[in-house]
């Protein structure tokens, strides 16, 4: 009969075999490294909003849409995977808005020591959405906003949302937002307009460029950004309702950053599975010769719930014939960027 105490001595023995080995805890180094190597989405598994990141030197900085009343979450990761919270990107609103809706923010660095700031935020004249432009002189902020008005702010057409900023190969600046018509029941265009080299001010005059016309759309597009690929510039946008599983990402290929732009037959290029539901709003990043899509999700079957709310996650985009192709929405371990 073997004792207790002699079964607990093997047991121990075991265990310390198994750590040797390297296959105990995974969030440790193993004997290879493999686990170390690898991640599974969500990377943020708190309500985070409408991501876009930007990376200065070895730090990845995160912004998303207003929550834990902060107006601009900022997370920091010096791998897109591991975020830690950064505090408020934009601790003070300018006083022409109103707290409590501030969405969708996006930066961009215009010098080593100048990073703008692009933002949806509740314009208290109008009563829209509209959008506005913030400084600061490192990616953290805070960002200040001195204008005494909204930099676009299409009233008439239900507001302005979804800025995105875009320095083109000639290094020319453009800015691209979405009329927000759904709240008034209107279309839903996306726009762009040049910017003025210090992106303050919107030069010359806005240009339409695409509105939802597709089925999978439902009853609006938003979210849009431009990316270059191979000299060919592409422009993503998210489309449906943000709050059911239909919300999907698509998107067209456009001449110039005035357009015309063609939407894929092939759209949406990512839509909901049973790892993730309602995927969009992205935005992308490039590490090492790859490309990765960031946006956001419901866990599925919690469309439209507060807890967790949207979480972030990070798939891969490759580009076989000049095609976007998102490996995902993914729930599996996949190697890390």
């Amino acid at each position: 009969m073997i004792s207790g105490r002699t079964r607990r001595r093997g047991a121990a023995a075991l265990v310390a075999a198994l750590l040797v080995a390297g296959c105990g805890n995974t969030t440790t180094p193993s004997g290879t490294g493999d686990q170390t190597r690898m991640f599974t989405n969500p990377v943020v598994r708190t309500d985070a909003p409408d991501p876009q990141a930007i990376r200065v030197a070895d730090t990845w900085y995160l912004f998303h849409t207003n929550s834990g009343g902060r107006n601009v979450p900022v997370l920091t990761s010096p791998d897109l995977v591991e975020w830690s919270d950064a505090g408020d990107a934009l601790p003070e609103l300018p006083g022409w808005a109103d707290a409590g809706r501030t969405w969708a923010p996006e930066a961009i660095q215009l010098a080593p020591d100048r990073f703008l700031l692009y933002y949806t935020v509740a314009d208290r004249s109008s009563g829209r959405q509209c959008v506005g432009r913030a400084v600061a002189d490192r990616p953290l902020g805070p960002y200040r906003d001195d204008s005494t008005a909204a930099l676009v702010c299409q009233a008439e057409l239900g507001g302005s949302i979804d800025a995105s900023p875009f320095r083109d190969a000639d290094g020319g600046l453009w800015l691209l937002w979405k009329n927000d018509g759904n709240a008034i029941g209107v279309d839903t265009w996306l726009w762009s307009q040049r910017l003025s080299s210090d992106g303050l001010r919107l030069v010359g005059g806005p240009t339409k460029l695409l509105k939802q016309t597709e089925p999978w759309e439902g009853t609006l597009i938003e979210g849009p950004f431009f990316h270059r690929h191979d000299g060919k510039l592409y422009l993503f946008f998210a489309a449906n309702a943000y709050d059911r599983a239909d919300y999907a990402e698509g998107y067209a290929v456009c001449e110039s950053p005035t357009g015309p732009c063609v939407k894929a037959p092939e759209n949406p290029i990512l839509k909901a599975n049973q790892a993730a539901s309602g995927p969009g709003h992205a935005s992308m990043v490039e590490q090492d010769g790859r490309t990765w899509l960031l946006y956001h999700a419901w866990p599925p079957g919690q469309e439209g719930s507060t807890d967790p709310g949207r979480q972030v996650w990070l798939d891969e985009l490759t580009w076989p014939n000049g095609k976007p192709v998102v490996q995902g929405p993914t729930g599996i371990p996949q190697p890390r960027p």
